[in-house]
């Protein structure tokens, strides 16, 4: 099961980046009548954060977070607004979250979002959401002012069913090997 998952998200992820390739670097949204099953950003110029709020906005069912770095409050309240409106939230997010300065982990933790610390690794360096098990944010973007202000930062937005499943059952993998959040 796992092998033909994997051949075929590795498979989505080549035809993606052929389309990529083939757009050129100018071409980061869709244009032209075309509907491509992806969204894609570069910052700090191109307002990247819209497009995670509108991926928040368009959950209904689930979204699940794994954050490197954890500090902007649009996409947090974003959050809790998605769960406010019964959306499932979870979110995990690496160690050093626990003792960042400006992360917005307490915030989410009010709110009543799962909130999970991933000790995995020397860094849990991802930065992705699923959304309704069909869509996928990710790329280099971290969750922070600085991606979206200061960074020369790419962010993904997919919808892909099978690229999803994979995400998400990472995404598993590491909430079952983290720890829930303590407060302090």
């Amino acid at each position: 099961m796992m092998k033909s998952v994997t051949r075929q998200w590795v498979l989505t992820l080549a035809a993606l980046m052929m389309m990529l390739a083939c757009a050129g670097p100018s071409s980061d949204r869709a244009t032209a009548g075309e509907n491509p099953p992806w969204k894609l950003c570069f910052s700090p110029d191109r307002h990247c954060a819209s497009l995670i709020l509108d991926a928040i906005s368009s959950a209904r069912e689930t979204v699940r977070v794994q954050a490197y770095s954890f500090t902007a409050r649009p996409i947090a309240e974003a959050l809790i607004e998605a769960r406010r409106r019964g959306v499932d939230v979870a979110v995990i997010v690496d160690k050093s979250q626990t003792s960042e300065r400006y992360s917005v982990i307490a915030l989410l933790n009010e709110a009543g979002i799962p909130l999970y610390v991933d000790y995995c690794c020397a860094i849990a360096h991802n930065k992705v959401m699923v959304i309704d098990g069909k869509k996928v944010v990710t790329g280099s973007y971290n969750f922070t002012k600085g991606a979206e202000e200061k960074n020369a930062e790419n962010l993904l937005v997919i919808d892909d069913v099978t690229m999803a499943k994979a995400y998400l059952e990472n995404w598993t993998i590491h909430r079952d090997g983290a720890r829930v959040f303590a407060a302090k």
